[in-house]
Parts: structure tokens; C-alpha cells; sequence
């Protein structure tokens, strides 16, 4: 646990430009200090100690407004900033080098089995509240933009935005013309319905014109 400990300090200072000591993010940051309450509660649902697990990670949900289900598996090195409202569900797998922003969820689509979080691999930066539902794999160094809600599979290199989220970019190479797929499904509708509208006016019309 220290050396992970380590390597989430090491983390936050090659991620944050604002620490200043190793020392300071010890005991300031609420996204080291997140990872080692659940580094404690880990241990504890390893050994099937889970009531025990669950308290030490609401304890740590508590003081840090950050939730990791114990059974989580988070490897060191990994930087969650600013946690505040980060969420992170029970089959969920993170790689280090991962960047978490505020507001993420690592969260599931319903009540299924098995594995049903995501896995996120290494390098990968999760901007503020981005939502990643399922039991799928994002790719190693991908780029999640904020707000952006993933439902399936992205590729390593990846830069993926929008709702539902989209892949535009792979190595920085553009694969996706977001402007021009950009559609309002509420003006689409309504666009329909007046459509309707003058189709039964005109019906109205002939009915009363053949009187």
C-alpha cells in the first residue's frame, strides 16, 4: 500500500503544475487521500472482511466527496483532481497514469452481472464530468472530453466527446466531422409534427370544401 501511496503522490505532482511538495499533497489532496482509504478498504474485501471494507470507504467518501466501491481495482500512479463527485463502481479496473477529473462516473447501465464497470487503461484522462457506463474497455492514453457520456468500446489513442460520446480523433488524426453530425432530435420532432399538422389541415379543408 506505500508504495502505491508513492506513486499516487508521484502522480499528482507530474499532473498538478500547482503542488508544490509531496508533503502538501499528502495531506491536502482529496484524490491521494481517496485512493488510500480505498487502498485500506481493498485489503479489507480481499480477505472477506467486506462490512469492514464498506464502512472505510464511506469513511473516505465522507471527507472527500469521492466514492470507490471497495472491490474496485486501481493500480498506483493514478491522479483523481479536483474529486469532488467522482464515482467508481465495483468491477471497475484502472491502469496507472490514469487522470481523473471532477464529476466522473465509472459506473454501470442497469442491474446486470458480472462485469459491469468499465476498465480503463493506462494514460487515459477522464475530463470533468464525463460519465463511462459498462462493462467495456478504453483504450490505453484515450482521451475522454467533459461531459461526454461512453457507452461502448473506445480505441487506444482515442479522443472521444459528445452525448452519446464520440470517437473524433485516433493519434490525433481526425476521423469524425462532429459539426456535421450534430442533429436535434427535440426540433426533428417537432418539425414532424408540424408537418402533420398542415397534413391534416389540408384534409379539413377538402372535407368541408365537398359539403
Amino acid at each position: 500500500m506505500l508504495r502505491r501511496l508513492r506513486a499516487d503522490i508521484r502522480a499528482a505532482k507530474a499532473n498538478d503544475p500547482a503542488a508544490r511538495n509531496k508533503f502538501e499533497i499528502w495531506l491536502t489532496y482529496s484524490g491521494v487521500r481517496a485512493l488510500s482509504y480505498h487502498r485500506v478498504a481493498h485489503f479489507f474485501h480481499r480477505i472477506k472482511f467486506k462490512l469492514l471494507a464498506r464502512i472505510i470507504s464511506q469513511i473516505g467518501k465522507f471527507f472527500t466527496g469521492i466514492e470507490i466501491h471497495p472491490a474496485a481495482k486501481i493500480a498506483g500512479g493514478v491522479f483523481i483532481d479536483h474529486g469532488a463527485g467522482v464515482v467508481i463502481g465495483e468491477t471497475a479496473e484502472i491502469e496507472e497514469g490514469v487522470v481523473i477529473y471532477q464529476g466522473v462516473t465509472l459506473g454501470g447501465t442497469g442491474k446486470e452481472k458480472g462485469k459491469r464497470h468499465p476498465t480503463i487503461k493506462k494514460g487515459t484522462i477522464i475530463s470533468a464530468g464525463a460519465k463511462i457506463l459498462g462493462g467495456f474497455t478504453v483504450g490505453e492514453y484515450a482521451k475522454i472530453g467533459a461531459g461526454a457520456v461512453v457507452l461502448k468500446e473506445v480505441p487506444a489513442y482515442a479522443t472521444v466527446v459528445g452525448v452519446p460520446g464520440k470517437v473524433v480523433r485516433i493519434n490525433g488524426e481526425k476521423v469524425c466531422d462532429l459539426e456535421q453530425e450534430k442533429t436535434d432530435p427535440v426540433a426533428e420532432e417537432i418539425c414532424h409534427l408540424r408537418d402533420k399538422v398542415f397534413e391534416l389541415e389540408e384534409e379539413i379543408k377538402k372535407l368541408k370544401s365537398g359539403k
